[in-house]
């Protein structure tokens, strides 16, 4: 549910949770106990992380603290022979802040103190004199996801509020984050860090872990609760409640992060054997009037934002839908493997936008792509804004819209004896779900359902923006798919302009697709 609360009803739960804490203990560690924690930091001035690691550890270079790795006979919860184990991150490098970690049993909480001996640190050269006290990075997470005889790496909290997990037979992709606050705003963006994690120790016979999060900026602070079901689809719950200090332009939700480098939709900039490169190739948004858009994802040369107005979403995420390896020939990347990301809203989150980020990157070693919710009544500082969502972590068997989906977007001119300054784009879709028969109306009245008929024809309804001059439009069956394919040739009147566009297919007058809604970026 998204809603807020007023200051008084906030500053009653908050002070119940601290009574029942300190009061002898008398209540087991929970979501209370840190929402009322992130209520009293929200109450005052916002303090900047302590740097004080020792120059060595701010010196390493990337190799060098790759070569700090914990050591997996230290993992927290092994000799117990449990589902889970626990590993935790060094501090250093690009990680000077350090995070609070505790592990929760018996609804009592107690931290994990800093143990050198936990770490292999290779060939650094480190006086472990000044490793004390200094905290972890962050941590993941272990479960026997593909096979019974050993221990995937299931999920990662590192960095900021970043966090990232993964279902059977995926690699590591995009990311989530906890919170978004002014993303592509011309101020600049503020990053909130998870600054403190309770884990909850899991039981011998546990199919999910339980896991709480504190959340702390200079303007907004905020509680989290994770609960992780591993499986084919890594499923997480998330409970939040956030705080603001003071106002901000643009709180995104439920924010992801992936990178898209190129596709079938656009060129490469430089040579590349791989005809594809990217974590993520579209975001999907289902709507609550029954209406799914895909969007496909671009490289744009500069900053484009885009937005999708809706109330009380459905869902929406970004995808991986090409499977195929031959879509992207890469052994060591492995795109084909990247999971999709589904939010699910819980509740009524009322009027907002799913809003998308796309960023100009030379490469793949940049996340380019953001995509969040951005609610059209954020609160007011001294209120606070309670949200939960669940998140999904897709491969095979991901989410399907009920009406026949996009399978690809392709740019370019086919053969032509003389160029022009035209353009075509290829939209091929799935077949279509099968036409319903209308149901028999009461005697007296009429039907209020509007379905196709069999006899009608598919055909394509394609729109554009008044900077595009369309010159000829065709849908017709692709009898390699089965499916069907919309091509159109247009102008673009001002090429520092991108161009909107919307296509589906109907039988009659019923939409039997989804609605493909692209950018075109300006050249």
């Amino acid at each position: 549910m998204l809603k807020s609360l007023s200051r008084q009803a906030t500053l009653a739960v908050a002070c119940t949770g601290w009574l029942l804490t300190t009061a002898a203990q008398a209540a087991p560690f929970g979501f209370a106990q840190v929402a009322a924690q992130a209520q009293k930091l929200a109450q005052q001035s916002y303090q900047a992380p302590v740097d004080d690691l020792p120059s060595e550890l701010k010196e390493l270079n990337y190799d060098q603290y790759r070569d700090i790795r914990f050591k997996q006979d230290r993992s927290v919860w092994r000799k117990q022979n449990l589902p889970f184990e626990l590993q935790l991150f060094h501090p250093g490098l690009y990680y000077n802040a350090p995070v609070k970690v505790s592990l929760v049993a018996n609804g009592r909480a107690a931290p994990l103190q800093f143990n050198a001996d936990f770490f292999d640190y290779g060939k650094n050269k480190l006086d472990r004199s000044k490793l004390k006290n200094i905290g972890y990075a962050g941590f993941r997470v272990h479960y026997p996801l593909n096979s019974s005889k050993y221990k995937d790496e299931l999920l990662v909290f590192q960095g900021a509020s970043y966090f990232r997990a993964l279902g059977a037979g995926q690699r590591y992709g995009l990311s989530s984050r906890g919170l978004a606050v002014d993303t592509a705003v011309y101020s600049g963006e503020e990053f909130p860090s998870f600054t403190e994690f309770w884990i909850e120790t899991p039981t011998a016979r546990s199919t999910t872990l339980t896991l709480y999060a504190l959340l702390d900026s200079r303007r907004v602070t905020g509680a989290y609760k994770f609960v992780i079901r591993p499986g084919k689809q890594t499923v997480m719950d998330v409970q939040s409640r956030l705080f603001l200090r003071e106002g901000v332009a643009k709180l995104g939700l439920a924010p992801m992060t992936s990178m898209f480098l190129h596709g079938s939709n656009q060129s490469r900039f430089e040579e590349d054997y791989r005809p594809e490169v990217h974590d993520s190739d579209g975001l999907l948004v289902a709507n609550s009037n029954g209406e799914w858009i895909w969007r496909p994802l671009v490289n744009p040369r500069r900053l484009i934002t885009t937005s999708f107005g809706l109330i009380n979403p459905k869902g929406f995420g970004l995808l991986q839908r090409r499977r195929d390896f031959a879509h992207y020939e890469d052994l060591e990347a492995h795109y084909h493997e990247r999971p999709s990301a589904w939010v699910e809203p819980k509740g009524d989150w009322g009027a907002g936008r799913v809003e998308l980020v796309l960023i100009p990157t030379p490469d793949e070693t940049n996340d380019n792509i953001v995509a969040f919710w951005v609610p059209n009544a954020p609160p007011a500082p001294g209120q606070a804004l309670d949200f939960a969502y669940r998140l999904s972590w897709q491969k095979e068997g991901g989410v399907r819209p009920p009406v026949a989906s996009v399978l690809q977007t392709r740019k370019g001119h086919g053969y032509v004896k003389t160029a022009d300054d035209t353009q075509r784009l290829i939209v091929d879709f799935e077949d279509v779900p099968a036409a319903k028969t209308e149901p028999a109306a009461k005697p007296g009245k009429r039907s209020a359902i509007k379905v196709s008929k069999p006899e009608e024809p598919v055909t394509g309804s394609v729109w554009m923006d008044d900077n595009a001059e369309m010159i000829e439009k065709q849908t017709f069956r692709n009898e390699m798919t089965g499916g069907w394919r919309m091509s159109f040739r247009f102008r673009r009147k001002d090429n520092d302009k991108p161009i909107e566009m919307r296509a589906y297919l109907k039988r009659g007058s019923a939409q039997v697709s989804e609605t493909w809604s692209y950018l075109y970026p300006p050249n």
